[in-house]
């Protein structure tokens, strides 16, 4: 059935989540993520999320697992749609928007294609389409996610109402100033592989010294979600959860100076650096 669904009008009343669709053009990695998030937060029914890409057959065992809906093409994913997730690689966005701009014009139209800002997308969709630039980290699939959001955008105050019904739940949702993206995303979206690099080096030191190696991974990972979690329920500057920890002539403080010594800040500051020179 590819009947046009009529569009959410712009400046109404938000509609009930529920009954809102969502459609993914691309389903890639980051796209997959989302809709495990939303799906696991139970925020949408699979029923009501709409999946294109470009290998049908890939698609077909990606939606089925899901049990979201595989549409034939971005037209079909686009009509079926309220919200409009541009999801494929930033090379391919003006051949993929091109067919269906007139479609778009009717939709909230949001990108998580990266290095695509507001004004990438402006010369691509027609005069007044509603469209926003984020960039959302893997992490959203369980919920814990970053979903950075440019502040410049086109959205109405319900079309924004909306994103964030919709993306809350699975993220910490932020407007970031244009000129910030770039190391906003660096920090959240380059973060998980850094924060994994330490947690396999404390699963190793585990081993190390006898732990089943499981083990060592399954503490290190509650270890690194509980305190993020409590720094985010806190707001306490770091250094100030980190001295809770190092009592005087203690163990955890031994561990500090040698990471000192080891140049952990610099490394961590280095490695950003490199990125935003890349």
């Amino acid at each position: 059935n590819r009947a046009r669904k009529p569009p959410l009008p712009a400046g109404d009343p938000m509609p009930n989540i529920s009954s809102v669709t969502h459609g993914f053009i691309g389903f890639g990695n980051m796209a997959g993520a989302i809709v495990d998030g939303l799906l696991l937060k139970q925020v949408l029914p699979a029923d009501r999320i709409f999946v294109c890409a470009k290998d049908p057959d890939k698609l077909a065992i990606k939606a089925g697992a899901r049990g979201v809906i595989p549409c034939a093409d971005a037209r079909e994913t686009a009509e079926r749609a309220d919200l409009v997730v541009i999801a494929v690689k930033p090379y391919l966005v003006p051949d993929v928007i091109a067919p269906i701009r007139e479609i778009l014009r009717e939709k909230i139209v949001v990108s998580v294609a990266a290095g695509l800002p507001f004004a990438a997308y402006e010369p691509l969709l027609l005069p007044g389409t509603r469209h926003m630039s984020t960039l959302p980290n893997t992490p959203v699939a369980v919920g814990e996610g970053v979903f950075l959001c440019e502040k410049r955008h086109s959205l109405t105050d319900e079309d924004m109402a909306l994103f964030e019904a919709l993306f809350s739940p699975i993220s910490l949702v932020r407007l970031v100033e244009t000129p910030h993206l770039g190391i906003a995303g660096t920090i959240s979206g380059c973060g998980p592989a850094f924060v994994s690099m330490f947690m396999e080096a404390l699963g190793d030191a585990g081993v190390q010294h006898g732990l089943p190696r499981a083990l060592a991974y399954e503490l290190a990972a509650q270890m690194t979600a509980g305190t993020g979690r409590l720094l985010l329920r806190t707001g306490d500057h770091p250094g100030v959860m980190k001295d809770a920890v190092c009592s005087p002539g203690g163990t955890t403080i031994v561990g500090v100076a040698a990471l000192e010594r080891g140049g952990l800040r610099s490394a961590v500051i280095d490695a950003v650096d490199a990125i935003q020179h890349k």
